[in-house]
């Protein structure tokens, strides 16, 4: 009931004409409305792969890990800033799974940064095949903007973590003793998740196939959810061309990563709606199928991400048999690690 309230009375009046477009609901294909629903599911499983790929090996099932992402996504969809508390949430609980906490943050940065970067490289993509065929719109160049701020962004913190370590763990250090209500260590503490941030970066860097494969299914996430919104369009007789929908999609998702409402809550559908009307789309058409594709997008996962973390908490065994079973696992690979080192310093001798 709160949910239907929230839709009706905070959603809806955010576009203009809205009520006059809800008679297109009883001509809707349910058939399609299905498919939309499993390719939202499957982007959600993509991104949940994502998170496995940059986390040390075997450190949970992916029935758990899946959990973790949909219980992150509900808060991030109801916190103003969301992403932040999120982020603490997925932390909080796979440290729980006997993740470290660097390796918890590395993934959590990739997860956030990295699937920003991806983002902005399908929005530039559609940009170069859109421009000529529909020719260039001013705010193609905000878009841009925000784009290469993001990517300059990633691109400098990954440099100063790599090539400049030492710095960036003293000045994490010095900034970390300077706050209040700090206890003692802590600061020590930031100083060594610098260096194992780094190596983590290097580590990946140095792992082509692990690259691509955070790379690929990044890729997926954002275009399987692109492709359910092409669905919800066709449910209601649109069939959006690819090249319009991922520009009026990547522009939508690259502005709501500004941090003003929860998920982008107001701006993708502000964004979307006139994007695809001036891609050819019918304007009630737009509305109604943008609302529909964001009911399931936005507002499902956070029962569903209240499920998932009861679920969590429920099942399985305790906390610290999966620590003592993951500090199994990753001894055994540094183990692997090392003996291989040897082999390839001895060859090289």
């Amino acid at each position: 009931m709160l949910l239907a309230l929230v839709v009706e009375y905070v959603v809806l009046p955010q576009i203009v004409g809205v009520r006059r477009s809800l008679h297109l609901l009883g001509q809707v294909n349910l058939g399609y409305v299905v498919v939309g629903v499993a390719l939202e599911a499957a982007s959600l499983a993509a991104y949940a792969r994502l998170t496995q790929a940059v986390l040390p090996r075997k450190t949970s099932t992916f029935s758990r890990i899946w959990r973790i992402d949909l219980s992150t996504l509900a808060v991030s969809h109801v916190l103003p800033g969301g992403t932040a508390g999120g982020d603490g949430l997925g932390y909080h609980l796979l440290t729980n799974e006997g993740v470290e906490g660097s390796d918890a943050g590395f993934a959590l940065a990739v997860q956030g940064i990295g699937s920003a970067v991806v983002l902005n490289v399908v929005l530039w993509l559609s940009l170069i095949v859109s421009i000529p065929l529909t020719g260039y719109n001013p705010l193609y160049t905000t878009v841009a903007i925000v784009g290469a701020l993001l990517l300059f962004a990633f691109g400098f913190l990954v440099i100063f973590l790599t090539k400049g370590e030492d710095r960036a763990a003293a000045i994490l250090q010095n900034v970390v003793r300077r706050l209040p209500f700090v206890k003692d260590g802590v600061a020590d503490t930031a100083n060594r998740v610098v260096h194992q941030l780094a190596d983590r970066i290097r580590m990946m860097a140095a792992d082509p196939r692990l690259l691509w494969s955070a790379v690929g299914w990044a890729a997926a996430n954002w275009l399987l959810d692109a492709a359910s919104l092409f669905v919800f369009l066709a449910a209601f007789g649109h069939i959006e061309n690819p090249d319009g929908l991922l520009v009026a999609y990547g522009l939508a998702y690259v502005l709501a990563a500004v941090p003003v409402t929860p998920g982008g809550l107001g701006v993708v559908e502000g964004v979307l709606v006139p994007s695809l009307v001036g891609f050819g789309a019918v304007r009630s058409v737009a509305i109604v199928a943008v609302i529909s594709y964001r009911l399931v997008n936005f507002w499902l996962p956070i029962p569903v991400g209240a499920c998932a973390y009861l679920s969590l908490k429920t099942s399985d065994g305790p906390v610290s048999t999966r620590r003592e079973e993951l500090k199994a696992v990753l001894a055994e690979t540094h183990a692997h690690k090392r003996a291989d080192a040897a082999i390839h310093a001895r060859d090289c001798r």
